[in-house]
C-alpha cells in the first residue's frame, strides 16, 4: 500500500462508503490483503469477517498483524455459496477477483445479498484481461509474462470479460447499481511493478494448466529481467485493466 496515494482497492472501498463502525464481510479473502485493509477502514468499533475455501491461505491470514488499535478480523473456512446463516447480516460485503470464478455470477451475488442488511452495500473489484497488455513499445517479456497469467485464468474457467459484466450482474441480482469505474495499471521506467513475483505466486497453477513451462518462465530471474526491460524503455506499458462497482440492497 502506498504511503501517499491510496490504491484502486482502497479508493473504491472508501468511495463506496466503507467507514468506521461497519460490519463487513470479505468473500474470497485469500491471505487477507483486503480483509486487513477493511479492518483499518472500519476501525476499533467495526468488525470484519474474511471467508475463503482455502485453508492454507486462511492460515496465513490469521497469522498477520491487525492495524494498531483495530479489531483483529475473524476468518472462516467457507465457500461463497456455503456461508452459515449464523453469520448474521452485514453493512457491506466486499470481494476482489472473486466473481470471475463463479459459474453463475448472478446467483452468487443474489445469495450474498441475503447476508446484507437493507440499504447495505456490495462492492466488487474485478479485472478484465481482454484489453491488455497494451504498449507502443516492445515490452516483449512483460507481454509474455502477462500471457502466462491470462492463459492460466482462462483455463481455470474464469470470465475474462467480468469487468464489463459487473453492472449487468448486480442489476439482474436485484441490486441498485450506484457506480462503476475502471482504471488502467500503468508501468513506466520509474514505476516498479511486481509482475515477476505475481508469476512466482501463480507458478504452480501456470504449470498445472500448461500455460507455460518452468524453463520458459525461469522464475528465479524473471523479476530482474522484467525490471531491466522496464527501466530501459522510455515507453508506457499497460498491464492490467481494473474494474470496480458497488450497489445497494433496497430497503
Amino acid at each position: 500500500m502506498s504511503n501517499t496515494t491510496p490504491d484502486f482497492t482502497e479508493r473504491l472501498l472508501i468511495d463506496a462508503g466503507i467507514r468506521e463502525g461497519m460490519r463487513v464481510l470479505d468473500v474470497g479473502c485469500g491471505s487477507g490483503d483486503v480483509t486487513y485493509l477493511l479492518a483499518r477502514l472500519v476501525g476499533s468499533t467495526g468488525e470484519v469477517v474474511g471467508a475463503d475455501h482455502d485453508a492454507n491461505a486462511l492460515s496465513i491470514a490469521r497469522q498477520r498483524t491487525a492495524p494498531p488499535h483495530h479489531a483483529h478480523p475473524t476468518f472462516i473456512e467457507s465457500d461463497l455459496l456455503g456461508l452459515a446463516e449464523s453469520l448474521g447480516v452485514f453493512d457491506a460485503i466486499v470481494g476482489r477477483r472473486v466473481l470471475m470464478y463463479q459459474a453463475d455470477t448472478v446467483a452468487a451475488v443474489r445469495a450474498l445479498a441475503q447476508y446484507l442488511r437493507p440499504g447495505g452495500t456490495i462492492v466488487f473489484q474485478e479485472h478484465d484481461t481482454t484489453l491488455v497488455p497494451a504498449s507502443l513499445d516492445g515490452f516483449l517479456l512483460h507481454k509474455r509474462a502477462q500471457g502466462w497469467i491470462q492463459h492460466m485464468i482462462e483455463r481455470e474457467g474464469a470470465d475474462l470479460h467480468i469487468g464489463f459484466n459487473l453492472h449487468r450482474i448486480f442489476t439482474q441480482a436485484g441490486l441498485a447499481v450506484e457506480a462503476v469505474r475502471g482504471e488502467c495499471l500503468i508501468q513506466t521506467s520509474s514505476s516498479p511493478y511486481a509482475l515477476g513475483h505475481i508469476v512466482r505466486a501463480c507458478l504452480p497453477r501456470i504449470l498445472a494448466h500448461g500455460a507455460a513451462t518452468a524453463e520458459e518462465v525461469e522464475v528465479e530471474t524473471l523479476q530482474a529481467r522484467l525490471d531491466e526491460e522496464r527501466t530501459q524503455s522510455q515507453g508506457i506499458y499497460i498491464g492490467d485493466m481494473i474494474f470496480g462497482a458497488w450497489a445497494k440492497k433496497s430497503h
